[in-house]
């Protein structure tokens, strides 16, 4: 794996100098965009919006527009910011697991210990294990500001960069019914999840539509047709939720005693 971002973990006044690797890799088919009528492919271009001209990469810069007029930041400008930002991973306070909504995990990140930051490395992994807590920290990469938990996935320290509450938005403007059901189906509801629980292993769990996609396109590159399944998921009816309860009960008993 390669590093993206070098700096250092910080909680208290002890400091682990650290690399940070992505933690996740995105599986998505590879598909390029084609001129349907002879499948060339199309491409995007920098073009000046007042000359009409390609730009390269060297000749772009950022801006901010303030006052009909554009500031240029350059890439010192972004550093100085916020030095220690951009350079420290501040743990600011340990909150509990339970705590923290599962909304609000974006991108996760592995820590990695560099040279003389193995013992502190170790220290904190350890005690987030033994307390079942999470580490709170913010610090700046690709210009961007980030809020942060710190915790352990295997054995190794984890960063899960999480979302600022300014960008989740209020779910009190979506319609939501007021709850009607009965004792009964709550309970029939109950019996249902509890069949239904399970040890959890990521690994059972795979991208069946990548395969599927791949397929198709075997499929197309033979001269085969492809032909679409049809699938239709009908709401269950007030009337008829008890009952779907019981079968749905029903069906996972059978499947668990086979």
């Amino acid at each position: 794996m390669r590093s993206i971002w070098n700096g250092s973990v910080s909680f208290g006044l002890v400091s682990i100098p650290i690399k940070l690797f992505s933690a996740s890799e995105d599986r998505k088919i590879d598909l390029d965009m084609l001129d349907r009528h002879d499948n060339a492919r199309i491409r995007y271009k920098r073009i000046n919006e007042d000359t009409g001209k390609e730009v390269a990469w060297k000749d772009i810069v950022k801006g901010y527009k303030m006052d009909d007029a554009y500031v240029v930041l350059e890439k010192e400008d972004f550093e100085i910011a916020n030095m220690k930002k951009s350079k420290t991973i501040d743990i600011e306070e340990f909150v509990a697991e339970k705590e923290v909504a599962d909304l609000l995990f974006k991108k996760p990140y592995f820590l990695q210990p560099q040279k003389d930051g193995e013992k502190s490395y170790t220290l904190l992994r350890d005690a987030l294990k033994k307390t079942k807590k999470l580490g709170i920290a913010t610090f700046v990469m690709r210009q961007k500001e980030h809020l942060s938990l710190i915790g352990v996935y295997e054995n190794a320290l984890v960063l899960h960069v999480i979302r600022f509450a300014d960008e989740i938005r209020d779910p009190s403007q979506l319609k939501i019914p007021k709850s009607n059901v009965s004792k009964k189906e709550i309970d029939m509801a109950l019996s249902l999840i509890d069949n239904y629980t399970a040890e959890f292993k990521l690994e059972k769990y795979k991208d069946v539509y990548n395969n599927q996609l791949m397929k198709i396109i075997e499929r197309k590159k033979s001269g085969k047709k492809v032909k679409p399944k049809e699938h239709k998921s009908e709401p269950t009816k007030a009337t008829d939720l008890m009952a779907k309860l019981k079968a749905s009960l029903e069906a996972k008993k059978k499947s668990k005693a086979s």
